[in-house]
């Protein structure tokens, strides 16, 4: 017999004494939860190995079931957490939503935000190469449960990924707020050296958004938390905007610190419109000028003709 028939056939062998557990009768008053979901538990194990992938999620489902009816939440949370794992081998990302925000919804039930949030971070690493979108829900998510307990340096944690997802998607102004808070909450750890960081971030995104007023505001406010090099360089990354200078902005963008930033930042420097330049501007109105004047001489041989 192979290892999966093995397996198969221990897994209904589980079942049959789940089931078994949970009946009833003249003596038995009440069914055996615990033990029922224990045995469910060691079942579904069973079946995953047997790659049964879908007995195994039943399993899974019926163990929560007893688990819910014993009040074991933190168990029955764990369970769902092991049907994600499912999701994955069996491709099924667009399930991982449910049953990651129904165990987060019972870790914090059984008073565990830690592993509420937890469970959220799991999940959004799983769906996000291929589901960002999905992703970023579980990292606000995450803010939101932990948040609650006021634990603001795990909160900055999830705040960073929600704000380089937010840059990775492009969706800018949403990046812009999320940065913003994000500072927030690295003032209320007085985490300085990191609000410098974020204060970079910030400009690129607001530059990226077409908006180096507001850049420069961001930098008034906040650039006394940038290191020394950061500052140079941010005030001649303005500057050079101020100044409509394009060979100057790709230069600072080129910059090895903002080149070694998160990727989703090394990335967007890379992607900032330049401003056109007054050399462009003046070069266009030389050859305005030039073809007026062409055509004025024209015209007027037409006249002496």
């Amino acid at each position: 017999m192979s290892l999966a028939a093995k397996k198969v056939a221990e897994g209904e062998e589980l079942v049959r004494t789940a089931e078994k557990s949970l009946k009833t009768s003249l003596l038995k008053w009440v069914p055996d939860y615990d033990s029922a979901a224990d045995e469910y538990s060691k079942a579904a194990t069973a079946f995953r190995i047997a790659k049964s992938f879908d007995k195994s999620k039943e399993c899974f489902l019926k163990a929560i079931e007893c688990y819910k009816n014993n009040k074991s939440w933190f168990h029955a949370a764990k369970s769902y957490e092991q049907i994600i794992l499912l999701c994955k081998e069996t491709d099924k990302l667009n399930d991982v939503e449910e049953y990651a925000n129904k165990a987060c919804s019972l870790y914090q039930q059984h008073g565990s935000p830690e592993a509420a949030a937890s469970a959220l971070d799991k999940a959004a690493k799983l769906a996000e190469s291929k589901n960002p979108e999905m992703a970023l829900r579980f990292y606000q998510h995450a803010v939101e449960v932990i948040l609650i307990e006021d634990s603001t340096r795990q909160a900055a944690e999830f705040s960073s990924k929600v704000s380089r997802l937010l840059v990775k998607l492009k969706r800018y102004e949403e990046a812009t707020n999320a940065l913003k808070k994000e500072i927030g909450l690295n003032q209320q750890t007085e985490s300085y050296g990191q609000i410098g960081r974020l204060v970079v971030a910030l400009v690129l995104v607001q530059l990226a958004r077409g908006d180096s007023v507001e850049a420069e505001k961001s930098f008034k406010e906040w650039g006394n938390c940038c290191e020394p090099e950061e500052v140079s360089t941010l005030q001649t990354l303005l500057q050079a905007f101020d100044d409509e200078d394009p060979e100057l902005a790709a230069r600072m963008l080129a910059s090895p610190f903002i080149r070694h930033m998160d990727v989703e930042y090394a990335i967007l420097s890379k992607n900032i419109p330049l401003p056109k330049g007054l050399e462009i501007e003046k070069k266009a109105d030389v050859e305005t000028s030039g073809g007026t004047a062409r055509q004025e001489e024209e015209d007027e041989g037409e006249g002496l003709c």
